[in-house]
């Protein structure tokens, strides 16, 4: 696989401030572009063993096939869909285990996304970011339609809820109704998310943008710092955040401070535009007080 961008990685995972364990798994292979993040569905040891399923059988299946994007990150999901389906059938104590998760992959300057549930890519380009995969529930659709907005959707009862997922019947790769396939171009000053509900039920979008433009060349710190927000905000789930960088991609906002400091001297005064008016009214009365006295001097 060529990947004419160029890019960095790293992750950050956390069992969060209320959870006994962490059911989030992910995998990145930035030398093969493809990076993936997996939340664990149906308590403790089912919800880890459907997440770590997942993941392996995800690799596997991409390291065996060949071609184009799309059909290799279907065939992959499904795969990953039905030995997770089976195993759950033929184990009392994993009965009802599933899994949602988004999978990435970088071909060229193209990314192509396969993705099931509510875990979420954004993309941050260009001091914006972007949701590029819909939450299939229905807080997440009256979301994506604009029915509520992105606070009420984070505080809604029914937030954790999903209609599409891995692992709770089989399916095909092409079945309608089950992978969604998002692709966009990725460009060298871009940056992409991949993360686990926990972090975006606590950030909104434009926090989690703040955060990854605070990047100076190491993702793995943004990652941890992502993570450190969220437990920070109530860690209520486990919290997973995976961020790939462009190799133009540069820290905004870090950066435009530091524009800022460099254009002012420290030693230069600060006026608001009031007290400059101000300074200018008193100049301007006492001016024509002066000029009143002299010219009465004069008649005199």
């Amino acid at each position: 696989m060529s990947t004419a961008v160029q890019y960095q990685a790293g992750v950050a995972s956390d069992t969060g401030l209320v959870r006994d364990s962490n059911e989030d798994r992910y995998w990145l292979d930035p030398e093969n572009g493809v990076f993936l993040v997996v939340d664990g569905v149906g308590g403790r040891a089912a919800g880890e063993t459907a997440a770590e399923t997942a993941v392996d059988v995800i690799r596997t299946e991409l390291a065996a096939a060949e071609g184009d994007a799309e059909p290799r990150v279907r065939r992959a999901i499904a795969a990953a869909n039905n030995r997770i389906f089976e195993m759950a059938s033929t184990a009392e104590d994993l009965h009802g285990m599933a899994c949602v998760l988004t999978l990435a992959m970088v071909e060229d300057d193209e990314l192509v996304i396969g993705h099931v549930g509510d875990s979420r890519l954004y993309l941050i380009w260009n001091g914006s970011i972007r949701k590029l995969t819909p939450d299939h529930s229905p807080v997440g659709e009256s979301e994506d339609s604009g029915e509520l907005t992105e606070e009420q959707a984070m505080l809604h009862p029914r937030r954790n809820e999903v209609f599409r997922d891995v692992g709770t019947r089989p399916h095909e790769a092409g079945d309608p109704g089950f992978i969604e396939i998002r692709r966009c171009h990725f460009k060298p000053d871009a940056a992409f998310l991949l993360c686990s509900d926990g972090l975006s039920d606590l950030l909104h979008s434009a926090a989690i943008r703040e955060i990854v433009e605070r990047y100076d060349g190491d993702p793995a710190q943004v990652a941890r710092d992502l993570v450190e927000a969220a437990n920070d905000a109530g860690g209520s789930d486990n919290i997973t955040a995976l961020l790939v960088t462009g190799s133009e991609f540069r820290g905004r906002a870090r950066h435009s401070t530091t524009r800022m400091l460099t254009a002012v001297p420290a030693a230069a005064p600060r006026c608001s535009p009031l007290a400059g008016r101000v300074a200018f009214l008193i100049y301007g009365t006492l001016l024509g007080f002066l000029l009143g006295i002299a010219l009465h001097a004069v008649k005199g």
